[in-house]
Order: structure tokens, then sequence, then C-alpha cells
């Protein structure tokens, strides 16, 4: 397969589009669906009824009002969707921040499912699941061999709080198979994936998403930083594309003064809402940095706006996304949702970061690919900027609405433009799979390396490289490697690491050769 300039903006579109159904700027869900006019909801019965009676064919009318809704809501704004049954619980679950089930992470591998990790104190590692263990059966039903979807597995293993269900193990390291008894329980969906120190006074917080556990898992990371002496906090909003408004409202209260504006919001009738700080910050002085890229969007916009307008710290990375509209999830009544721009958000210099979307469709979600193109990823030079959407912070400084959040400080991607599609391949799943299957292998043996053992086993075993080059070869993908062979064996470390380690001893490897963070850390 051909790799160009096109194929990576156009990947990362869609991941995004993808995670905007996840985290969008959300309000609380409506306690009641809306209501439509009287004329059109006949209309509309009307014509599903004479499908159903008078039709030539059979079909399934159900899926016709679903693709209704659909086209209805592709008229408004990119952002209003429609999330049917059976996607409903799954975007609930991301957003509410857990879900009951058994607590393993797990690949498809060879069409048998492979533990990859279980989750710590969860309910399968308290039953003694271990990383390289196949689950082969789930109670008296089979789950190797039979292609059963992702989605599927996840509606077998999951349950109601205190179900118990019948796994039947076969562990390879010890060749035996066994059947063990698992108690489901609550388990969290972190939206804080890291909080540790990056240096002896600065605390770095990595936030995924905004869900409803969001603040909590931020302020006990925030009040762990403040203990070890961090006076300067980073808070990575890379990759986050929103969530509830009301926790990224929450978190920007802890580092603005009382009565300083986070955010307003306007609907359609006009009436504005102007959300001020409190006085129950506990980060209200010391040096605040956020991190942003072109996927963060929405809730992410509307903390690194607050800090920004308000001079509270500074903005460093790349042109956010730009999506400064307000969505509120209304039930269907069917199990079903749609999730309805209600608001448009307002940071506080009064700007709207918004980008135009006349075009609602693939184009809105693939201006990304016009970033890579004119260069805007490398040189900030290349960022077009509004001159009459011009507006100051609380200090005078000029910002400029129209499109994203514009940073402060300016970090290109990482490595030269036209080989964006290494570095994705690098961080994406094939890596991730790769040393699945290495470890697989042998798994013994590297459990009982350590980290730096690790590192030396794969620069020094040139079989690990040329395995990796043969799998992208294998994959269709045409890159030449070799010029790279530093960086990838680099990032194969710190995946071998994530998987046999900790969250924590993961992200103290992989944020040395941050380009972004280091550039905060050498300021």
């Amino acid at each position: 397969m051909k790799i160009n300039k096109v194929y990576i903006p156009l990947l990362i579109s869609v991941v995004l589009a993808i995670g905007f159904i996840l985290g969008s700027t959300l309000q609380s869900p409506a306690k009641n669906g809306f209501f439509a006019r009287k004329n059109t909801t006949t209309k509309l019965n009307k014509l599903i009824d004479f499908i159903e009676r008078e039709y030539v064919d059979s079909l399934n009318t159900d899926s016709i009002v679903d693709l209704t809704v659909s086209e209805i809501l592709a008229k408004l704004d990119p952002h209003s969707v429609y999330i049917p049954k059976s996607d409903l619980e799954a975007v609930s679950q991301s957003m509410r921040g857990d879900f009951v089930g058994i607590g393993v992470n797990f690949y498809m591998f060879n069409d048998t499912l492979a533990v990859i990790k279980p989750i710590a104190q969860g309910p399968s590692e308290k039953a003694g699941i271990m990383a390289g263990d196949r689950i082969l059966f789930a109670n008296k039903l089979q789950l190797f061999k039979k292609k059963i979807q992702t989605h599927s597995l996840y509606s077998i293993l999951k349950g109601s709080k205190g179900s118990t269900i019948k796994l039947t193990v076969f562990r390879k390291s010890e060749n035996k198979k066994f059947a063990v008894n698992i108690k489901r329980d609550v388990i969290p969906i972190k939206s804080v994936d890291i909080a540790l120190m990056v240096s002896k006074t600065t605390g770095y917080i990595k936030i995924n998403r905004f869900a409803e556990t969001t603040y909590d898992e931020f302020l006990k990371g925030l009040t762990q930083l403040k203990k070890q002496g961090a006076n300067e906090i980073i808070i990575d909003l890379r990759d986050n594309s929103g969530g509830y408004l009301e926790s990224a409202v929450a978190i920007a209260d802890e580092f603005l003064k009382k009565d300083e504006l986070i955010v307003k919001t306007k609907n359609k009738k006009g009436s504005i809402t102007s959300t001020q700080a409190t006085e129950k910050g506990i980060f209200e002085s010391g040096k605040v940095t956020v991190l942003i890229n072109e996927e963060s969007a929405s809730a992410s916009e509307i903390l690194a706006g607050a800090i920004q307008d308000n001079d509270r710290g500074t903005i460093v990375g790349r042109r956010s996304f730009g999506k400064g509209l307000v969505q509120r999830e209304m039930s269907l009544g069917d199990g079903s949702a749609v999730r309805l721009t209600v608001a448009r958000y307002y940071t506080p210099s009064g700007r709207s970061i918004q980008k135009p979307y006349e075009d609602k469709g693939e184009n809105y979600f693939n201006e990304f690919q016009k970033r890579f193109e004119t260069g805007e990823l490398y040189e900030k030079d290349k960022i077009k900027i509004s001159g009459s959407l011009k507006f100051k912070t609380k200090k005078g400084r000029i910002v400029y609405g129209g499109g994203g959040i514009i940073p402060d400080v300016f970090v290109p991607l990482e490595g030269k433009q036209g080989e964006e599609m290494t570095m994705l391949l690098l961080q994406s799943g094939l890596m991730n799979y790769f040393v699945f299957e290495q470890l697989d292998q042998n798994r013994k043996a590297f459990t009982n390396m350590s980290i730096s053992d690790i590192k030396d086993e794969l620069v020094q075993n040139k079989n690990y490289f040329i395995a990796f080059k043969n799998r992208i070869k294998e994959s269709g993908l045409l890159l030449n490697l070799e010029p790279k062979k530093d960086k990838v064996l680099y990032y194969m470390h710190a995946e071998f690491v994530q998987q046999l380690f900790s969250d924590k001893e993961y992200y103290q490897l992989i944020l040395k050769k941050d380009n972004m963070l280091n550039k905060v850390l050498n300021q």
C-alpha cells in the first residue's frame, strides 16, 4: 500500500470523529426528551405506517427511523448526533466513568480471547487471572474459534454487580487449563491517566476525557502532587476530545481566583449564563502549563481558554480543534438518544473558538488534512489567523477566536514533515499487538527482567527489530524503518513496560522523550 501525506490526517480524522461522539462538550443529560411539532410527528408516523403495511418487501422499520433521525441531525451541525440503542450503553459508561464486569484488558489473539493485563485490584486479578491467560469459555459459551466480535465479548463478560461468571482458562506459561468463578464488580474507567512528578518541583497530570468522575480523579492527583512538593503543574489535554462542561469548569476553578470568569454559554433565546470561579481553589498560585494539540477539543478548549484568557498560565503545543458548541443528551424513549447542540460557549475574553461548519461532513473533520498540507503542524507562522476576531486577555494580550485555541508557545509535530506515518505507527495498536506476541513466546523470561534489563535485551538482540520490520511489511506498509531504529526500539521498550509494569513506570519512561513536555521543563 502506498503511503502519502494525505493518508495520516485521514486516519487521525476518523479517530477524532469517533472521539467526538464519546466526548463532546456536554451539559448534564436532560431528564425528558424533546417534543416534535405535531404535524411533523403525524407525517413521519404515517409514512412509517404506510411502509410497514404496504411496502412490497419485508424490512426493519426501526433501521429506517434510525436513518431518518441521523439525516435530520446531519442538517444541523457536525456535533448534533444520534446514538442508537446498541451504542448508548457503551457511550454512557465512558462518560459515567465505570462499568460492571470482570476487569481485564484483552486482545482477540489468533481468534482466542487473550488477557493483556488484569485491572489492578479488580475481580479478575483477585481471582488469580494473569497476563497471557486465554479465556476459553464464559460459563458454557465457547469463546475461541468463533470469530466473536469485540462488542459481543464485552456484553458476555459484563453483568450485574455481584453476579458470578465461571471462566475456563488456559495458562500457556504453565500449560494447564482450569476453571475459576469470578464475581463481577464495578470497574472504573479512568479519565485521568496519570498524576506524577516530572521534576523535583513540577507535577504532571494527563486527562484523556472529561467524564463524571474526572474532577474527583484530578483533585486527588493534584492534592497528591502538592504533598510531593509540586509548585508547578502541567495539565496534558493532548488528544482529549472533550466531555462534560461541568468537569472542565470544576478543574479550572482550582486554578482561578474568586469571581474570575471561566466560561459563558449562550442558548437559542439569547440567554447568557456566566460561570465564575469560587473561593475553593487549591492551586491559585504557582506556575500552570496546559498542553494541547490538534485533537484537543470542546471541554479541553474550555479549560485551556479559561487559563489563557485569565493570564493564569501558558498554553503550549499546537492549535486545538475548534469546537465551541455545547450538547445536551436527550432520551428518545426507546433506549436511544440524541445529543443536540443547545448553546454556544465563549471563553472569558468573549471569543468563540468554533471553526466554520458550512460543510458539516467529512471536510469538517478532515480539516486536519489541510493542517498537514499547509505545514501548520510544523510552523506556527503557517497558522491562519483572522484579524477581525481579535480579543484581549485580562492583562491585555491579544488572542484570537474562530478556530481553536492558538498556543502561547508552539511545539511542532515530532519528526520531519512527511514522516507522520512512522510516528503514528509506533504509537498504534500494531506495536501493542507485536509486543504482546513477543511476550507470549517467552513471558516468564520477561517477567523476571527489570525495566533496564528489557531495554538491554531489545537493543542487543537484533531479532526484535527485524521481526517488527517484517510485521510492518506483512501489513502492507512500505516504510523504511532503518533510519528510525532507535526510535522504534524506544517505543517498543515503552510498550513492554506498559504491558509488564504499572502506568507510572510507563509514563516515567515515555515522557522522557516527549518534545512538548521537555519544551516546558527546559524553559
